[in-house]
């Protein structure tokens, strides 16, 4: 569990009560002042809201953060931020003030168009402790004495966008002795109920800026702005305009046939910014409280022509550490590796969501439980990840059921949102993950107790040990009608997931000496497999469904008899070659495909696959002009254009697990122990690629790789970091062993593709 944050002093959560409950009504501007006696030796600022909220010291904003404290799950906690204001302070009176959003909190949430999911007013709490040169201490809690009025920003909504009208501008509202004119005393509200927690994860920020790279007017009046990439983010607007000018920009990922932007896809979300000029002069607005997904923006009320300045797009997500690159001579893999980059950028804005555009923007957990090892790869996500395992263990229901979604905003419309196979089991598989790549136990030990109360909920629900069938099955597998209409039973699904989520339970309480627990686990799963093989698998090696993603499951959670393995993998080969070596596999089957093929020494199959470049695979959307990963194989099509606008996404990472076998395979990293204590260097090379180069920074330092192939020669260098052991292994040659530092081969190589 997070530590709680004690309340000190009195303060109290403040507000506006008399502001609409409907549609998006303005945000509260919040203000109370101090007087210092002295000089300022430290000053610390702690605050959080139930929405979103920006702070301001005597007129500079706290901190360069974006739409914080963040989405927990108010229900149950709200994230406190804190932060060093020392420098932001002066002897003699000094102002405090905050703009207050309603972000997740009573902003729109859902496909349904929902407001106020957890509460009908956003509020602010913050303290301000401040010691004194002298010795003495002084501080400022909110309550009564604040003031609050509202200003320019006349509505805020994370879907829908934000309309700001710079006539209603406040000038330096947040400094001492300003205007008092329109400001009431704030509105008190009753204590909050949920817990009060460090915010653990890293902040949302600017990570990037970019120009457009393309400006076009498909119809008179309407201008594009191509940014070159899919991102979420906002823009920022310098403009100089007429007095009452209203200038709007709607955000879009894709265009029509005719360049107009294509919003159907975005279902009821406006995603729409709206600016109305003050007038007199150039004038810069960036929208606080909202983000889009875009790599298109149409701006429309210009009196002229714009240039490149008028917009810049300010990319947003959560500020983690990069820690990987990822290279090789073909030039579709390297934009298919920054598409995954570019996705989980899109995704990672405090809780891992689907997608960043369209009304949803939730945190599904079967698609991240299937991407955590390659966001590891591209970022250090162990905060990231160990804040939003708390979400999920704030949604996880009483019998050991896990949410669809973290923070949960679907428990409410019933039980079919609750112990869904692979949605579910990430309430295992991401602490396993995080642990298996970074080491830290703690992440195992924090959710152990939910991870157990799940795998009890599934033995209770079972028949026989054979799972029910639940929501999802292959999510959106290309053979499947729906989930529940599809080669693979969802039943099928069920059970594998529950014998691979008891599989990793045995190792986990073992890890963290629970005996006891590991050796019921051990005898738990032993048994599970044994009804996997009587409901699903025939002498011959078959497993019921005969597809693509009923044989991956089975060989990639080692579900069969040593014996049928070979005969398994044999089916698994033909339905593939039967494809014209394409896929298809769904959110579940995908990211076990490539690994299987090499696990099963077919590395040469797993090339042809992922270099396809006809629907459906990877490359065919690097070569229709994808810039993320995109939701569905058929997301758009030369033959039948766009997908079903119900649900369309072109920044969806699920599919972009693909990542964690070119690093390993292509890229030749791979642990062997958790943390990086030990690496396995293994490149493979294949599909024609001639050189390939991975670096990582793992917990214990940089691991790199590189290699280049000439002729029958491999030459390449790898880099073992400080108190890590190493191997490298080749094909064909003998596996050698590895000290910290620079390390040199140079063999013969034959390439079997």
């Amino acid at each position: 569990m997070q530590k709680t944050t004690k309340l000190p002093g009195n303060a109290q959560w403040i507000g506006d009560r008399r502001r609409a409950t409907k549609g998006e009504p303005p945000c509260p501007y919040l203000r109370n002042s101090l007087a210092l006696p002295g000089p300022v030796r430290r000053a610390t600022l702690q605050w959080t809201a139930l929405g979103v909220a920006d702070l301001f010291l005597n007129g500079r904003k706290v901190g360069e953060d974006f739409l914080m404290p963040g989405w927990s799950d108010f229900q149950h906690r709200a994230q406190v931020m804190s932060a060093d204001v020392s420098a932001m302070l002066r002897p003699g009176d000094n102002t405090l003030g905050a703009i207050l959003g309603d972000g997740w909190y009573t902003g729109t949430l859902l496909w349904k168009n929902e407001r106020n999911h957890y509460g009908t007013h956003p509020q602010l709490w913050a303290r301000l402790d401040i010691e004194l040169r002298d010795g003495r201490k002084v501080s400022m809690t909110t309550g009564r004495g604040w003031q609050m009025r509202t200003g320019p920003v006349i509505a805020a909504d994370i879907y829908h966008g934000e309309i700001h009208d710079a006539r209603l501008d406040l000038g330096d509202w947040c400094v001492p002795g300003a205007s008092k004119a329109g400001w009431r005393a704030a509105d008190l509200f009753a204590k909050y109920h949920g817990e009060l927690v460090p915010k653990v994860n890293e902040a949302v920020r600017v990570t990037e800026t970019l120009k457009p790279r393309k400006i076009t007017e498909p119809q008179p009046g309407k201008y594009v702005f191509d940014f070159g990439q899919n991102l979420a983010g906002v823009c920022r607007l310098k403009v100089r305009g007429r007095r009452g000018q209203k200038i709007t920009l709607k955000f879009a990922e894709m265009l029509n046939a005719d360049g107009t932007v294509y919003r159907e896809n975005l279902r009821l979300a406006r995603a729409t910014d709206t600016y109305i000029c003050r007038g007199g002069g150039t004038e810069e607005w960036t929208p606080r409280f909202t983000f889009h997904g875009f790599r298109y923006v149409e701006v429309t009320g210009l009196h002229r022509k714009p240039s490149a300045e008028l917009l810049t797009a300010l990319v947003l997500h959560t500020d983690m550490a990069a820690t990987g690159k990822f290279r090789c001579s073909n030039p579709l893999l390297n934009r298919l590796d920054r598409n995954i980059s570019w996705g989980l950028r899109g995704n990672f804005l405090d809780v891992p969501t689907d997608c960043p555009q369209r009304d949803e923007r939730l945190g599904w957990t079967g698609d991240a439980q299937v991407f955590v090892g390659t966001s590891a790869f591209h970022y250090d996500v162990r905060d990231f990840f160990r804040k939003w395992l708390q979400d999920l263990r704030d949604g996880q229901r009483a019998d050991g059921a896990y949410p669809d979604v973290a923070p949960d905003v679907l428990g409410k419309y019933g039980p079919q949102q609750f112990g869904n196979a692979a949605w579910s089991d990430a309430g295992v598989i991401c602490p396993w993950e995080i642990y298996r790549h970074y080491g830290d136990k703690k992440i195992l030990a924090e959710n152990y107790d939910a991870m157990k109360r799940w795998i009890g909920y599934q033995q209770r629900t079972s028949k026989d040990l054979i799972r029910p069938r639940t929501a999802y099955g292959d999510w959106l597998a290309i053979d499947a009608v729906t989930a529940q209409n599809a080669p693979v039973p969802c039943d099928l699904v069920g059970t594998a997931y529950f014998a691979h989520t008891t599989d990793l339970m045995a190792k986990i309480a073992a890890i963290l000496g629970k005996k006891d627990d590991s050796r019921k686990f051990r005898k738990l799963h032993t048994q599970i497999v044994e009804a996997f093989r009587d409901a699903y698998v025939t002498p011959d090696g078959r497993v019921v469904g005969h597809c693509q993603t009923a044989y991956l499951l089975a060989l990639a959670f080692d579900l069969l008899p040593t014996k049928l393995r070979p005969k398994a993998f044999a089916h698994l080969v033909d339905l593939i070659e039967s494809r014209g070596c394409h896929l298809t596999t769904g959110f579940v089957g995908t990211p076990l495909l490539l690994p299987v093929l090499t696990r099963f020494g077919r590395t040469d199959l797993a090339y042809k696959i992922l270099l396809q470049e006809d629907y459906p695979s990877w490359l065919y959307t690097v070569r229709n002009g994808a810039t993320t990963m995109w939701e569905r194989w058929n997301s758009y099509t030369k033959e039948h254009g766009f997908g079903d606008v119900g649900m369309n996404s072109f920044n969806h990472y699920a599919y972009g697990a693909v990542g964690e076998w070119m690093y390993a395979v292509i890229g030749g990293i791979r642990p062997s122990a958790p943390g990086f204590k030990k690496i396995l260097f293994a490149p493979e090379p294949g599909g024609g690629l001639t050189s390939a180069q991975c670096e990582l920074d793992t917990p214990l330092g940089r691991a790199a790789c590189r290699w280049q192939l000439r002729g029958k020669t491999l030459r390449g260098e790898v880099e073992v970091p400080p108190r890590t052991n190493a191997e490298l292994r080749l094909p064909g040659q003998r596996t050698k062993q590895l000290l910290p530092g620079h390390h040199r081969f140079d063999v013969k190589w034959t390439v079997h593709s």
